[in-house]
């Protein structure tokens, strides 16, 4: 069974459509939910942690209605995007509170607070009026609040806001172990590169609609309107330049480095293959050949510029 199933699901706010009409299944692991400002991935967030209810169509989380029903909230851990703090709570008192909202009781309550605060790096401030920290702190407590009843799916909207490289890095390991002790994540992010370090799996909106879903790079061979671009890092760059510009299935060919050749084809497994021989033949000496537009970043910009034109 999926962990969230999306059946025609669609949600609007007056004249406004936030969802329209989306159907996918969201499996176990870590899924990245990506795409730009006002595609619906909060409204997607919302829907998911009982906050929304559908216009249209159904979303069932762990096989049931997350829509006013408490069995299935409790299962779940949600960070949201915004700051819904009490600020002059310590942020040990707001995870406690969280946490007595979760159902737990007395020192079980405090105990798990401990916890959830240790795992986020913030022992050292918990002690600290909230009104006092700073955005990437915001961000740890936020978290911490999410884990505090050990839920079974986490859903994480832009949790790297206001985080500095470290904090980044933190909070990527931390979600990577997290999965590997079972809790499944739907994660939203516009720091692409860290998406990336967390999975490979992602679920791509824009305009209400999903665009991509799936592994990453399984996504980019199935753009066949876009060139693929190779990366070639080599000793002699102007040499192989100048004989891939002669290539029928060479499109566009570029320098941007001294010791490296970029170039774009269709027909990647003819061109690798072709690559091979020339390289071989004229003896030049490669210490790299790989695609260069199958990254998350590049994937991204190709679906949303091509759905929105």
């Amino acid at each position: 069974m999926a962990v969230i199933e999306l059946t025609q699901l669609s949600k609007w706010y007056g004249e406004v459509i936030g969802l329209n009409n989306v159907t996918a299944e969201i499996e176990h692991g870590i899924t990245g939910l990506l795409g730009p400002n006002g595609a619906g991935k909060s409204t997607l967030m919302g829907l998911a942690t009982g906050q929304l209810r559908p216009s249209k169509g159904g979303i069932r989380v762990f096989g049931e209605s997350p829509w006013d029903n408490p069995s299935v909230i409790s299962r779940i851990g949600y960070c949201p995007e915004g700051d819904p703090f009490w600020q002059k709570l310590t942020g040990f008192q707001f995870v406690v509170f969280l946490a007595r909202m979760s159902g737990l009781q007395g020192a079980s309550a405090r105990r798990a607070a401990i916890d959830a605060i240790e795992r986020t790096g913030m022992s050292a401030n918990a002690g600290r009026a909230i009104r006092g920290y700073s955005k990437g702190m915001r961000q740890r407590i936020k978290i911490a609040q999410a884990l505090v009843h050990s839920p079974e799916l986490l859903i994480l909207d832009e949790p790297f806001t206001g985080a500095d490289p470290i904090a980044r890095h933190e909070l990527t390991n931390l979600f990577r172990e997290l999965a590997a002790q079972g809790v499944h994540i739907l994660v939203s992010s516009h720091v692409l590169h860290e998406v990336e370090a967390m999975t490979r799996e992602m679920l791509m909106i824009d305009h209400g609609r999903i665009v991509a879903q799936g592994d990453v790079q399984a996504v980019r061979k199935s753009l066949l309107d876009r060139p693929h671009v190779i990366r070639v890092r080599v000793d002699q760059s102007r040499k192989l330049a100048s004989q891939l510009v002669g290539w029928e299935l060479v499109s566009g060919v570029s320098i941007p480095q001294p010791d490296t050749v970029l170039f774009e084809t269709k027909s990647p497994e003819a061109a690798y293959e072709r690559l091979n021989s020339t390289i071989l033949s004229d003896g030049m000496n490669v210490q790299e050949i790989a695609a260069a537009d199958e990254s998350l970043e590049a994937v991204f910009g190709y679906l949303t510029h091509r759905e929105s034109k």
